[in-house]
């Protein structure tokens, strides 16, 4: 606990605030890439520390936000087999689809099952006959893990599981958003754990063709203000490099292992994005060599086109364009219990984080 409560230090917080202030001389706006960023900057206030005029803006960093409705469908329909086992991450069986969502197909009669790994579906698949189906959403960072359950089913000759693949590479994401007509991003916190998996090398061509500073941050509040800090020092200086604030996680080249296990198994393709629409290279699908473990090709299932299947406005929320407290939904039509957009649902959803911890008349608290 001593560890984690050194990157908690409400007096370290406090001065890293301060150093901030020191340096800033004009307005900047920063986004955070990852959902796990947003939670702790709301839960710990740490945008009510910075000086006014510096804006945090919440990206589509969250995998289970960005999983586009059609692969809920999918997901649902899939489930509904004769004789299908469907697995998937907690967080997803409440995630809203064009019209329904996983936990109703379970209760109405669909085996759903929670697990925490895809190892754990591969578990479910050696004993039994039936078809087990892992749903494999997720960034860089949970891609080796579904991977590995193929490459070890694959040798162990399991022709009972497959996947309904929904993974997302996060560098086109970050691309998408400078592109957009309507950024107003001067800074990006990317995310500590996909950096852990891929390195820092992507990001420097982005920092070099849109001319914005990128700083690889952790999750603990002292860890984000210290990005900040280096984040602003770079646009108050005139710099746009990659910069690396998490040095006890991440190195340079990331890990080799887990990105030549992706590479292995996974070949990138366009991804639609919930919310955002299609993204050129930034998605992952079964490489050909491992195709008999693709679901939908497998089970014969045709994915529909769904559009504007949100009636809320996380697709601005997930831009950056919108806050949560911005939606006329929020708090009141839309809640965790009674959700209409997936950034409500999440655990690492920005409207969830906001729900929990921030309400209109709170205070700030720092937590210790």
């Amino acid at each position: 606990m001593k560890y984690v409560d050194e990157f908690r230090d409400a007096g370290l917080m406090r001065r890293t605030a301060e150093r901030i202030a020191a340096i800033v001389t004009r307005p900047w706006t920063i986004m955070e890439i990852c959902g796990g960023q947003t939670h702790s900057i709301v839960r710990h206030g740490i945008d009510r520390l910075l000086p006014e005029g510096v804006t945090l803006l919440h990206g589509p960093g969250c995998p289970v936000c960005v999983t586009p409705a059609e692969m809920i469908d999918a997901a649902i329909a899939i489930s509904a087999r004769p004789g299908v086992i469907f697995c998937s991450f907690g967080d997803m069986l409440r995630v809203p689809g064009s019209s329904n969502s996983l936990l109703a197909a379970k209760a109405r009669g669909a085996d759903v099952r929670m697990v925490y790994s895809p190892l754990d579906a591969l578990a479910i698949a050696r004993g039994t006959n039936r078809e087990v189906v892992f749903f494999a959403i997720g960034f860089e960072t949970t891609a080796p893990a579904t991977a590995m359950a193929v490459a070890q089913a694959a040798r162990e000759g399991i022709a009972n599981f497959s996947l309904l693949v929904s993974h997302v590479l996060v560098p086109p994401a970050v691309e998408a958003v400078l592109s957009d007509p309507e950024c107003r991003v001067d800074g990006f916190l990317a995310a500590g754990h996909v950096c852990t998996i891929m390195g820092t090398a992507e990001y420097e061509p982005i920092a070099e063709r849109f001319s914005v500073p990128i700083v690889v941050t952790g999750f603990e509040p002292v860890d984000i203000l210290e990005g900040i800090y280096l984040c602003l020092s770079q646009l108050e200086q005139g710099r746009a490099e990659v910069e690396n604030a998490y040095g006890r996680m991440v190195r340079p080249d990331g890990n080799i292992g887990a990105q030549d296990m992706m590479r292995l198994i996974f070949s990138v393709r366009p991804q639609r994005w919930r919310g955002i629409g299609e993204i050129p290279q930034s998605g992952l699908g079964l490489a050909p060599a491992y195709a008999r473990f693709d679901a939908l090709a497998k089970l014969g299932y045709d994915a529909p086109d769904v559009q504007n299947a949100d009636p809320c406005i996380s697709g601005e929320i997930l831009r950056g364009r919108k806050k949560p407290h911005e939606c006329p939904a929020f708090g009141t039509l839309c809640t965790p219990e009674r959700p209409l957009g997936a950034t409500m649902v999440s655990s690492e959803g920005a409207c969830a984080a906001y729900h929990r911890y921030r309400r209109p008349s709170s205070a700030l608290e720092i937590s210790s």
